[in-house]
């Protein structure tokens, strides 16, 4: 079984103390990873400052060494698609196009390099300011520490460390503690690329740990999490004044209304449900459908569902995986049962088989049920009939989360007012709330979070506005 360290200052650290990484699919453990301690923690944050100050990189060799990872991380697409199956259950499939938008994100990452600007600032428009002349600039922050979770641990991984090597800062990353394979093989390829020594340092361990000791330093200027609303509400609180980014989940909900291509629709709710097992923030997880076309849209979908195939990750032909861990599907287990008990009715699915969940229908379903209410994170999604369009807007908007929304619709009249009154982060049109390309502003409100990633818009959030005025 191989051993793996801590990454501090390009050099690889083996602690004493270690924690297994777990085959989901098999439980067998595959590999040994070092736990990091208040000592690593600095020593990391020490080396990141270091290189920020003494190692100045400039924009076009930030572009190289971005555009050297992503070179270098296709060339090894099948061994980090080996890793993701391994350590987090994805079908192979998904594994390898997880690389390949992780390709993507480093590729957009290393162009926004390129085009770090400010705007010039029209003071002579100002009483007594003719002669003075002033503009502004996008400073880097610092240090970023960047803090991802197990579901997309590679490229949500290239979404935060890729726009802050891009802005010019140096980065401390901590995986999520049951995916830190990716996260090796991530700074082995960084490391490959040219990056000099302490600009990205990576350490592993339990986020209940690590995250205390990463706040507490004072150091770091800006953290960048995706994960629970309870653990990001922490971190924002301890923060203080430092500047965050926050993505923090949802329930997201979709409208069918009925002038809407039911098949299709049905066809990519269903995919949107149960990619990853459903352990996705914008998985669709809430339905409205328009009464008219309920039924028809419920059989599609049921049909849909059944086609799907549950196994061994590493096959091709598999469809869905396993969960993270059996107490996560233990958990989903409970709540489709909870909600059978208090009257919803299951149209597909609704069995575990140990680690895998079979993917789950529901209708008849109430909205404080926690199946509905709060984030599944699991292969379950529910659907629910409308009248009017102003009762489905409603029932979308009444959700303590607003990270994205979908909207399945040929009425441009429709459209304009979901467009205006659904409250989320992003409204899609036609593809449904799961949709994401990795150059668009990605982020919610509410309890989704704060702030949006997408290489062009996390290069602003890691850098600060600097004015700079000459008197003549």
């Amino acid at each position: 079984m191989k051993e793996y360290g801590l990454f501090i200052n390009g050099e690889w650290k083996v602690t004493g103390e270690k924690i297994g990484v777990v085959n989901k699919a098999t439980g067998n453990e595959v590999a040994l990873i070092s736990v990091a301690g208040e000592a690593e923690v600095k020593r990391a944050v020490d080396a990141a400052e270091k290189a920020f100050k003494t190692i100045p990189i400039e924009p076009y060799r930030r572009y190289e060494i971005l555009m050297n990872a992503s070179r270098i991380l296709m060339e090894k697409q099948k061994e980090m698609a080996n890793f993701l199956v391994q350590e987090v259950g994805k079908p192979i499939k998904e594994a390898m196009a997880e690389v390949a938008r992780a390709e993507q994100t480093l590729i957009l990452s290393a162009e926004e390099a390129k085009r770090m600007t400010g705007e010039m600032v029209p003071l002579e428009g100002a009483p007594g300011c003719g002669d003075r002349w002033a503009f502004t600039m996008r400073i880097p922050v610092g240090v970023v520490c960047a803090i991802t979770p197990f579901n997309f641990p590679l490229n949500l991984a290239c979404h935060k460390i890729g726009p802050a090597l891009a802005a010019g800062n140096s980065v401390v990353y901590k995986p999520a503690t049951v995916t830190p394979l990716s996260a090796v093989l991530l700074c082995e390829i960084f490391a490959e690329a040219g990056l000099p020594d302490g600009y990205l340092n990576l350490l592993t361990g339990a986020g209940s740990k690590l995250g205390k000791l990463l706040t507490e330093e004072q150091r770091i200027g800006f953290y960048s999490f995706t994960g629970s609303p309870a653990v990001g509400k922490t971190l924002l609180q301890n923060a203080g004044f430092r500047r965050v980014a926050l993505e923090l989940g949802s329930n997201s909900a979709n409208i069918v209304h009925h002038d809407a291509d039911i098949k299709m629709t049905a066809g990519l709710c269903v995919k949107h449900a149960f990619a990853n097992a459903g352990q996705v923030c914008i998985s669709c997880q809430r339905v409205y459908v328009h009464r008219s076309v309920y039924e028809e849209f419920c059989d599609e979908t049921a049909k849909c569902a059944q086609k799907l195939v549950l196994g061994d990750p590493f096959d091709p032909a598999t469809d869905i995986g396993p969960m993270i861990s059996e107490a996560e599907a233990i958990r989903a287990e409970e709540w489709v049962n909870e909600a059978i008990s208090q009257g919803a009715r299951v149209l597909a699915g609704g069995k575990r088989r140990g680690t895998w969940f079979e993917p789950t229908i529901l209708i008849d379903v109430q909205h404080d049920m926690n199946i509905m209410s709060m984030e599944a994170f699991a292969p379950v999604f529910s659907i629910v009939p409308y009248d009017e369009i102003e009762e489905a807007i409603a029932l979308v908007n009444a959700s303590i989360y607003g990270l994205q929304a979908g909207v399945f619709t040929n009425s441009l009249e429709i459209a304009r007012l979901c467009a205006m009154k659904i409250e989320t982060g992003g409204v899609i049109f036609n593809d449904g709330a799961t949709f994401r390309t990795d150059n668009m502003p990605y982020g919610g409100i509410k309890e989704s979070g704060i702030g949006r990633e997408g290489p062009q818009y996390a290069v602003k959030e890691m850098t600060e506005e600097k004015l700079i005025v000459f008197k003549f």
